[in-house]
């Protein structure tokens, strides 16, 4: 297929910085390495306004009962699946909320399946398998791949625009196919990786950089996060539970076993903060929280 035109991406292209890099030692290659690292978040940083942009977006929508879905292929693929995966433990949310289609299917993040990026319908079949917008959810989709360029992406893109919902490129170079179809393209252009076309390199740093902010940001402007606080967090093992109580009592400024008694009173952490803050028994601490759609801090207002 000739008509990829792969050598052009700034992906794909030799690096004059690391061309002799097999002859350096190993604290000299690690070195090379490590200051191509930090030109990293340099490019995220440009990218920041249209990062914001998708945040508010997708915020909007998960107020209205919308979900957040990642797809790609590859190392683009792994790292939405593993954003997506992370969501749960650490904001508490189900796990369909924010969920992540890699090309191949689960069984291709031990096992790659480059083959399977190939196809745009095989993309836009997976996202409709997924429920994405039935019964008119306001979902978004962020399409993944350093390239801009991967068949299964665009194909899952175009159905996304098709359907009238919130579309969103996640790509490493600039002015990609993949930006000409969404309505917000975030390009953290990392140019040329340490090892040729190594994508999972400077590329996929960017890739999860860019993904911690988006579900980060997301969950903080719709209420799981009070101060710098994880109060969503559900008590479900030993360390859970210690965390919980910690997190009342940095809240509250209660001692550790008054912030133990409110967190086996309340049943979670976010209930225990407002019945010590408002006074409230649990039952009208719950209230409180669910009239403010589950906000602690609208809730303290």
């Amino acid at each position: 297929m000739n008509d990829l035109n792969l050598a052009a991406l700034s992906t794909e292209a030799r690096n004059p910085r690391t061309t002799d890099i097999d002859q350096l030692s190993t604290l000299e290659m690690l070195t090379v390495i490590n200051q191509e690292d930090q030109t990293v978040p340099q490019a995220v940083a440009t990218q920041l306004p249209q990062i914001a942009r998708a945040v508010d977006e997708v915020a909007t929508r998960f107020e209205r009962g919308g979900r957040l879905f990642y797809i790609g292929a590859g190392t683009s693929g792994r790292l939405g699946v593993l954003d997506a995966s992370e969501c749960p433990p650490t904001f508490s949310v189900p796990p369909t909320l924010v969920q992540g289609l890699i090309a191949g299917g689960d069984s291709a993040l031990r096992k790659s399946s480059e083959k399977s990026e190939d196809s745009r319908e095989q993309g836009a079949a997976d996202l409709l398998a997924a429920g994405f917008g039935e019964d008119g959810s306001p979902d978004t989709l962020v399409g993944i791949a350093a390239s801009g360029r991967t068949p299964y992406v665009i194909g899952a893109m175009e159905q996304s625009k098709q359907m009238g919902l919130l579309t969103v490129s996640l790509t490493c170079v600039a002015d990609s196919q993949m930006a000409a179809i969404a309505d917000i393209a975030i390009a953290p252009v990392t140019g040329p990786e340490i090892v040729t076309g190594s994508t999972r390199l400077k590329a996929g740093t960017a890739t999860k950089l860019v993904l911690n902010m988006l579900s980060t940001g997301v969950m903080i402007r719709t209420g799981a996060v009070y101060g710098n606080l994880m109060v969503n967090v559900q008590p479900t093992n030993e360390k859970l539970v210690d965390r919980a109580q910690r997190i009342i009592a940095e809240a509250t400024g209660v001692d550790r076993a008054t912030s133990a008694r409110l967190l086996e009173e309340a049943g979670s952490v976010k209930t225990a903060i407002a019945m010590q803050k408002l006074g409230l028994n649990r039952e009208a601490a719950e209230e409180r929280l669910k009239a403010s759609g589950g906000s602690l801090a609208r809730a303290l207002a």
